[in-house]
């Protein structure tokens, strides 16, 4: 920072010039940086000094002085108190295209790659378009059973009662839920001292089946009260085609135990995904936007270029929706997950889609790439799908080493992204293409699918 440092509370007349990348936008005012959550690009606005850091200061909004033209009314009455959405002050196309600009920034600033990525392919529907919702269980003031969000970078429980993302059908699930837990004085879960059973519900909807599983995440190996439960859900919730209790017994955030039972009707959840059939227990990964997934999955079948003489190898598979999407156009298809359920689900995807050229194994992405490439496999496509951390160095070593012609990565925190990709960099692959998809709307995240090439030498 350069001039004089104001003091906290002080207040500061600015405009927001940008936007970092976990949507708060940026004044630079004479040399100065400030965070201010809650603000667009092209705004003037009135700020609080809340916070002294040593390069940077963390203001609050006080007033907007003159709305950017980009500045619209949001339209939920949780914004923007519950942290789940970044941008429902914002219009769409300036959202896509702050998105893309970070993708573009980290790419260079964390890669060093000096590439332009694709515009962001927008979700085809903003509103009601999750098919998955976490609501964590507390008490409101009046000691009644609620379920809701934690406010952003923290546990302190915002009551939501309907999500603009999720569908109008989670919204009588969580009211029925409720009526239950407190007509039958079910108690919940507490943090602090590790009492209490409720923990969350776990909802889960196919987009295409309409199907919805119900997950009772709980401290606990039974389930108080499960008929009532169920007689509650059949009445109010049709659609809700199986519910199963989750046992979480651990002091840990993790939202799912390792244990789980089926308490009615169906443990597992069916849809349809860019042409598959998939079956997925509770804790399978699977894409949480349907339709912005389907533009993702196209978008990397394209990079992975196949011709029907390939040999893919799918990390970190889940319930192998990805690979089973392209395995008509390869030779063979081997997934890996370490996930058990996920495999499992895998299996029975490929079985059911009547793909007999894919094989899926238990292991850590990196243990399993490692195991393949000393047993001398040489895939000519890899892709690689992490969770959030990204990939593990062992990971990229073993695909590496495999030589692959193409490795098509898809992430949803381009940050690690941009750091995978440089260490692939590294070994000699170059970045081609990066493409952003909008699987998140109205949030600070973005989904991104790059290719990286090898040139093989000529035998």
């Amino acid at each position: 920072m350069s001039g004089r440092i104001p003091e906290k509370d002080a207040l500061i007349e600015a405009e927001i010039v940008s936007l970092a990348d976990d949507g708060c936008g940026v004044a630079k005012p004479e040399g100065m940086v400030i965070f201010v959550p809650g603000t667009v690009p092209g705004d003037r606005a009135l700020i609080r000094v809340e916070k002294v850091g040593k390069s940077c200061l963390y203001g609050k909004l006080e007033k907007i002085l003159e709305p950017s033209p980009e500045r619209i009314e949001p339209d939920c009455p949780y914004f923007p108190a519950c942290g789940g959405c970044s941008f429902r002050n914002m219009t769409y196309p300036a959202e896509l295209r702050w998105k893309t600009q970070w993708v573009e920034d980290h790419l260079r600033r964390i890669g060093g790659f000096d590439l332009r990525p694709e515009a962001a392919l927008a979700s085809p529907e903003m509103l009601r378009c999750r098919n998955k919702g976490i609501y964590p269980a507390g008490k409101d003031a009046s000691g009644k059973v609620v379920f809701g969000f934690y406010r952003q970078k923290s546990h302190e429980l915002i009551v939501c009662r309907d999500c603009l993302l999720q569908p109008v059908e989670f919204a009588k699930i969580l009211e029925a839920a409720a009526f239950w837990a407190n007509g039958f004085k079910i108690s919940v879960y507490d943090e602090k001292t590790g009492l209490g059973f409720l923990r969350a519900v776990y909802l889960r909807k196919g987009w295409v089946s309409g199907e919805i599983l119900l997950t009772v995440v709980a401290n606990g190996k039974k389930l108080p009260h499960a008929q009532e439960l169920v007689s509650l859900m059949s009445t109010h919730v049709p659609e809700v085609s199986g519910i199963v209790l989750s046992i979480n017994e651990a002091r840990t955030n993790v939202v799912l135990g390792r244990e789980s039972a089926r308490i009615w009707g169906r443990d597992t959840l069916c849809d349809t995904l860019a042409g598959v059939k998939v079956e997925l227990a509770p804790e399978a990964f699977y894409q949480v936007n349907h339709d912005a997934a389907e533009l993702l999955y196209a978008k990397a079948a394209e990079f992975a270029n196949l011709t029907g003489n390939e040999t893919v190898l799918d990390l970190y598979c889940g319930a192998g929706t990805i690979g089973l999407s392209m395995a008509s156009k390869a030779k063979r298809l081997i997934g890996a997950e370490i996930v058990p359920e996920a495999v499992e689900n895998a299996r029975q995807n490929a079985a059911a889609n009547g793909v007999t050229n894919a094989e899926f194994l238990c292991a850590d992405a990196g243990k399993a790439a490692a195991e393949l490439q000393s047993r001398g496999l040489r895939p000519d496509v890899v892709i690689l799908d992490p969770p959030r951390k990204g990939c593990s160095e062992e990971t990229l070593d073993a695909v590496a080493a495999m030589d692959p012609s193409r490795i098509v990565m898809v992430a949803c925190d381009t940050a690690t992204l941009a750091r995978d990709l440089k260490i692939l960099a590294g070994k000699g692959y170059q970045l081609q293409k990066a493409q952003p998809v909008d699987l998140f709307p109205r949030t600070a995240n973005v989904e991104c699918a790059a290719l990286m090439t090898k040139e093989k030498a000529a035998s």
